[in-house]
């Protein structure tokens, strides 16, 4: 991606990446700029590659054939539910998008709303019920929206802390009651009857 940022920022990226026509000295200018990106083993394999928009094609393809499969798996394996926040979600969604665009793959509006309802807790589903009524038609609507309903639960939750602070020791005082319950449940099972 540097490369082509580089190659764009001096005037050779339409020339080179789409394939437009360039000069001999543009050729030569690109050509450089392109391998002084490249790891040496890739420089070695490719140095008899003098046309840079032969050599840009083969990297992207070769590119695309490692890297697309493994973006794939991580799409499919990717659950809103199994992020902690929104925010964390949002940032792993985007490197993924990110990434298949890089590889040629179009991800529509369409498709990251529906990543987002299909993988959401499944205990949210009226949740989910409420956001598809709502009919946003850009992820970002969607987020936002999301990101709104989550700062309000957590401030509520702060706010139910600070009123009920009794309660929330009394659910530590049976939790710990537990936790020593549990205990004396253990020795006893563990005891040997001689």
């Amino acid at each position: 991606m540097t490369t082509s940022v580089v190659l764009k920022s001096r005037g050779l990226g339409r020339r080179i990446i789409q394939g437009d026509y360039a000069t001999r000295s543009e050729k030569l200018r690109a050509i450089t700029i392109m391998r002084h990106h490249l790891t040496e083993d890739l420089r070695n394999q490719y140095l008899n590659i003098e046309n840079p928009r032969d050599l840009w094609t083969k990297l992207k393809s070769r590119y695309t054939m490692v890297l697309l499969p493994k973006v794939r798996h991580e799409w499919m394996s990717l659950r809103f539910q199994d992020f902690e926040s929104v925010d964390e979600y949002h940032f792993a969604l985007s490197k993924i998008v990110y990434k298949l665009t890089l590889c040629g793959e179009v991800v529509t509006e369409e498709d990251l709303l529906e990543k987002t309802f299909l993988t959401a807790d499944p205990r949210d589903l009226l949740l989910q019920h409420i956001y598809r009524e709502k009919g946003f038609t850009t992820y970002n609507d969607m987020l936002s929206c999301l990101l709104l309903t989550e700062q309000s639960n957590q401030l509520l939750k702060r706010n139910s802390e600070m009123r009920y602070p009794e309660a929330n020791k009394t659910d530590m005082d049976q939790d710990e009651s537990k936790a020593a319950v549990s205990n004396v449940t253990d020795g006893v099972a563990g005891m040997s009857i001689d």
